[in-house]
């Protein structure tokens, strides 16, 4: 009986994961280019002038980078939702996996610079790390995003 009874609980609990984790994933936004900022961050011009600009990389390199913008994770952890929203969005070419999403969460004042594995030897994770400890984070301190 206790048997039947751990057994029932582990595939309720095995079924409530796999189902949340569809029903969040038609959660996401719908991409409307390579700038998507859901959060307001951005002027339109800013945003334009960067909506440009990775017009241009992906032409010229086939790369293509992301950057997303959110109010809140909810009960996500930046990890977690950057690499869903990685695949549910299936950020850079196929064949080359050469996307990176650059992902802001307003509320929880969280940033991450998610990378494929097509470009992991470009942009290390050491790399995307500094490029956030040293150009990103101390701009958004001073409220410039």
């Amino acid at each position: 009986m206790l048997r039947q009874l751990r057994g029932g609980v582990t595939l309720a609990l095995l079924l409530a994961v796999l189902l949340t984790g569809v029903a969040r994933a038609q959660d996401f936004p719908r991409p409307t280019g390579f700038v998507n900022d859901f959060a307001g961050l951005l002027s339109p011009q800013g945003k334009a002038q960067l909506e440009n600009r990775l017009v241009r990389l992906e032409r010229e390199t086939s790369a293509e980078v992301s950057v997303v913008t959110i109010i809140s994770l909810k009960d996500d952890n930046i990890e977690d939702y950057a690499a869903a929203l990685f695949k549910e969005w299936g950020i850079g070419k196929k064949d080359k996996d050469n996307g990176v999403l650059f992902i802001v969460a307003l509320t929880e004042r969280k940033t991450r610079i998610e990378v494929g594995y097509g470009l992991e030897a470009v942009l290390t994770d050491g790399r995307a790390g500094r490029i956030l400890d040293n150009k990103v984070l101390p701009n958004f301190r001073e409220g410039d995003y």
